[in-house]
């Protein structure tokens, strides 16, 4: 089969949206949401931003202290994004991860009021809303959102977790890419028919190998 036809099967001639969950503490989920965003632009995709929370997901769980604090300072940015989401909509939860991202991931700024409300001026918001990270009364709505992204996954895995239409048009849920660098242009779209194709064929759950590379933000 082409490579071309192999597009053809799987993609559709309307655009379909693709769901990705993230928490933004995350190295890894970061590199896989800028490679989404360049699938969107050489396939038929619109990607759709969550949030769900390693916070949320590691609670119970023995750990080392290094990863209990990093914990605790979790559940500042999934909050803010929570509150950004109930006042702005989805539109605005993308703006902000990447705010977001690139001053965690790219300017490795200390997490906190300040780089919170200087994301959210960056991506056209109420630096207000920084407040929502000490805001125990969003986590309802956090937890909800980190539910729906996990449920159909399981939780033995973290973030990133993508839905999107498979193949045949039935729905699927994985875990991953977990990639580095973010491939470009049409590298980046070989790689999710690639991972689409995979992830749509019943019965198939796992492909890894280990990591010999730290985050490569490029």
């Amino acid at each position: 089969m082409s490579a071309s036809s192999l597009r053809r099967d799987l993609t559709v001639n309307e655009r379909v949206d693709v769901d990705m969950w993230f928490d933004p503490i995350c190295p890894w989920a970061w590199i896989t949401s800028r490679w989404l965003l360049e699938v969107e632009r050489v396939r038929e995709v619109d990607i759709r931003f969550h949030v769900m929370s390693l916070s949320v997901l590691n609670e119970g769980r023995e750990l080392s202290e290094q990863y209990q604090q990093l914990m605790r300072t979790g559940w500042g940015p999934v909050r803010v994004c929570v509150a950004v989401q109930q006042r702005y909509g989805s539109d605005a939860v993308r703006a902000l991860y990447t705010a977001l991202g690139t001053r965690i991931h790219l300017g490795k700024e200390q997490r906190g009021p300040e780089l919170f409300a200087a994301a959210l001026t960056d991506a056209g918001l109420d630096p207000a809303l920084a407040a929502a990270a000490e805001d125990p009364g969003l986590d309802a709505a956090l937890r909800e959102s980190h539910e729906a992204g996990m449920r159909p996954v399981g939780y033995e895995v973290g973030t990133p977790v993508i839905h999107a239409p498979g193949p045949d048009g039935r729905q699927v849920a994985f875990f991953g890419p977990v990639v580095t660098p973010a491939p470009k242009g049409e590298a980046a779209g070989r790689l999710w028919d690639g991972v689409m194709l995979v992830a749509g064929t019943p019965g198939f759950f796992e492909l890894k190998r280990s990591r010999d590379l730290d985050p490569i933000f490029d």
